[in-house]
Formats: structure tokens, C-alpha cells, sequence
């Protein structure tokens, strides 16, 4: 077995979600599930088929980030893998909608941060171990900090 480490390309601004599931209809089931819940999200979606004609199965409504979604699993080529770019909105919004879609097995994580991916080729197949999301921790934070974090949170509008 070989370990990689694919490092997922995207602009600093875009948020993502990647995930692991089960089937064909994925892409068609995430594309509902985020129209359904905020109609203005921009987005890309990219699925890994893992038999049959093993495919990378795509789907959005900003080309943009589809591309963006089909270049990243491409790269990735893990089965049954799914990843989702997205701006105008935040994972957040969506995550508890993609996590309560039936395919849907994990979420490794959902994110805006650097973000690179562990992967184990067996030579028959590929998949995710883990991944590095961000940089690691430089310390804990002090009452300023606190400050700062509950104004950012308010200026979003998560909290009153």
C-alpha cells in the first residue's frame, strides 16, 4: 500500500465540504439537498464512482466551482468520494442537510482552510485515511481573542 497526500486546490475564499458515500445517485441527491435548503448558494459537486465505468460525476450551478470540484476528485480518485465547493453561504448551512441525505456515510470535513487529504492506494483501489485541515495550533486563546471570535461570529450573523 502506498500513502499519498493530495493537497486540494482552491481559492482561499471557497468552502468545502468532502465526504464519503455510497452510490451513483449522490451527485443528483447533493445538488437537491443544497438548492433545497439555500437557493442562492453558488456551488460545485464532483462524485468518485467506484465500479463500473469508475467515473468522476459532476453537477453545480456555477461552472466555476464545478470545474473546480472535478479537477479536486480527479485528483483525489477515491471511491465514493464527494466534494462540494461553495460560496455565497457557508458549510454550516448545508452540512446537517448533506449529513441527513441517505447516501451519505461521512464527512471527513468542511472547510475554507488549507485543506490536504491522506489517501492509501492498494494498486486495486484508493481511499481516504484523514484529513489536515489548516495549520496546527499556535496557543490558546486570551480574553482578547474571545472578544474577537464572538464579534467575528456576530458580524456573520450566527450570533446576536
Amino acid at each position: 500500500m502506498e500513502l499519498t497526500m493530495v493537497s486540494i486546490e482552491k481559492p482561499d475564499e471557497v468552502n468545502c465540504i468532502l465526504g464519503q458515500s455510497h452510490f451513483i445517485k449522490t451527485v443528483e441527491d447533493l445538488h437537491e439537498a443544497i438548492v433545497q435548503t439555500v437557493p442562492q448558494m453558488k456551488f460545485g459537486i464532483a462524485f468518485c464512482e467506484s465500479s463500473g465505468p469508475a467515473l468522476v460525476r459532476s453537477t453545480g450551478n456555477d461552472a466555476q466551482l464545478t470545474a473546480l470540484a472535478r479537477k479536486n476528485a480527479l485528483a483525489l480518485s477515491c471511491g465514493h468520494s464527494f466534494i462540494i465547493f461553495m460560496s455565497e453561504g457557508f458549510p454550516i448551512n448545508i452540512l446537517n442537510t448533506i449529513k441527513s441525505v441517505p447516501e451519505v456515510c461521512a464527512i471527513f470535513c468542511a472547510t475554507a482552510n488549507p485543506l490536504q487529504v491522506i489517501v492509501a492506494d492498494s494498486g486495486e483501489g484508493r481511499g481516504i485515511l484523514g484529513v489536515i485541515d489548516g495549520i496546527k495550533s499556535k496557543g490558546a486563546e486570551t480574553e482578547s481573542d474571545v472578544a474577537a471570535r464572538k464579534q467575528l461570529l456576530r458580524k456573520f450573523g450566527y450570533k446576536l
